[in-house]
């Protein structure tokens, strides 16, 4: 189940990463005269969608099920993918990633939510973030196809290639996928959650309890019931903060460099270190996370970002410069993730995917950002330097804001018997 849910991920990350290794090729395209004002616009389209995808999802996840919006979402993305590979020009082209945006954004609640629910209770960090890597590596894989095809074969096959999953992940997911077992006892479809639970090893009478104890908590109103409230909105700004980085960095680093004066192959492994810095860095920080718990861990991921932007924005020597870009991604995609495994240990399963659909989908709204930031400062010409502190301060912003996240209330937290669960 987290292998699927991980492969999901891949083509996720690769289908919104991918963008940013095709903007230098974009902004080359004959006829289309796009700057990077327009670039880092489109660049938004997609995540725009996104933020309407999340809260709609994360909501009707817990009504309809987690396995049939990951497989609507799946196919829904991966058509619109292999259209914008085909777009005739720059207004489809955004069109069409705006609507793509709506099924990518759509399928990360449901695998959150799914692998939360699955793994065992004194490692969910620990699966959540083997899961999201998933992520990353669509950046790495996104980064190479880009140093193999970009400079000889320009940006449509790059995102062709994001139609895979219809040949790869569907009929697997199709196949292989489980329903929520909170959802079927949710539907009184107990002999099926019965079977999942012997199936998968899940503790079945630990979960009716805490369906039974978060009773009336279900649905978008569970999110903002007393003792809720400051952690829902804590929790939406600071998703704001590292989506903002994420999309911000993914988009812009390789055209960043470019401007510092390395050649395209050289700016976009650049692309390819943040994202393997966030793959290992992510691991290590999940296993910290399940030991100390999520809150210090994800502070301290936020500030490490805030360090080495700083660090970024001066001229200093490759190699240290490699090792600053690595650790960044720890503290971009990586802290995300971690955001992601805080708040579904911290709300109960009715409520589990609406309160992921509610973050990211108010989190969309700094990946739109973003990009179209990163693209304000690189167009403005103002330096070099403030491409990166301007990304330093939504990251130092992020770290004060999950430490202000109050611990979860008795009356909507479920049953924990994990250090890790208890922290939350």
């Amino acid at each position: 189940m987290v292998a699927l849910c991980f492969l999901t991920i891949v083509f996720d990350g690769y289908d919104l990463i991918v963008y940013g290794s095709a903007v230098p090729s974009l902004l080359a395209e004959p006829g289309w005269g796009m700057g990077p004002a327009q670039a880092g616009a489109i660049g938004s389209y997609a995540l725009a969608g996104m933020l309407v995808g999340a809260l709609g999802a994360g909501a009707v996840t817990d009504a309809v099920g987690r396995r049939r919006i990951m497989l609507i979402g799946i196919t829904w993305f991966s058509v619109l993918m292999l259209a914008c590979a085909v777009a005739p020009g720059p207004g489809v082209l955004g069109i069409l990633r705006f609507l793509a945006g709506l099924g990518l954004g759509g399928v990360i609640p449901s695998a959150i939510a799914l692998t939360v629910e699955y793994a065992p209770r004194g490692r969910r960090q620990l699966y959540n973030a083997l899961m999201f890597v998933g992520y990353s590596v669509g950046g790495v894989l996104a980064a190479v196809m880009a140093l193999l095809l970009a400079a000889d074969h320009g940006w449509r096959p790059l995102l062709a290639i994001g139609a895979a999953p219809l040949v790869i992940v569907l009929p697997l997911a199709w196949r292989f996928l489980p329903e929520s077992v909170g959802y079927l006892l949710a539907k009184g479809r107990d002999d099926e959650a019965q079977a999942l639970a012997v199936r998968y090893g899940l503790d079945l009478p630990a979960l009716r309890a805490e369906r039974t104890a978060s009773t009336g908590a279900a649905g978008p109103r569970g999110l903002f019931r007393p003792g809720t409230a400051g952690a829902t909105l804590l929790f939406g700004a600071a998703s704001f903060c590292g989506l903002l980085l994420v999309y911000g960095l993914n988009t812009w680093l390789p055209q960043i460099m470019r401007q510092a004066g390395y050649p395209l192959g050289s700016a976009l492994t650049f692309l390819l270190v943040l994202n393997l810095g966030a793959i290992a860095g992510t691991v290590v920080a999940s296993v910290l996370a399940d030991r100390f718990g999520p809150k210090p861990v994800t502070a301290g991921a936020f500030l490490l970002a805030t360090a080495c932007l700083v660090v970024l924005s001066q001229r200093v020597d490759t190699w240290l410069l490699l090792v600053a870009v690595a650790v960044a991604g720890l503290g971009s995609v990586g802290t995300q993730i971690l955001v992601n495994g805080y708040v579904a240990v911290h709300y109960p399963t009715p409520v589990r995917a609406t309160a992921l659909g509610w973050a990211l989908g108010v989190g969309r709204a700094g990946a739109i950002v973003g990009p179209l930031f990163g693209g304000w400062v690189l167009a403005s010409g103002i330096g070099f330097e403030w491409n990166f502190y301007g990304f330093a301060v939504p990251a130092l912003a992020g770290a004060v804001l999950i430490a202000l996240v109050p611990r979860a209330s008795g009356n909507t937290a479920h049953v924990t018997t994990t250090k890790e669960e208890a922290t939350a």
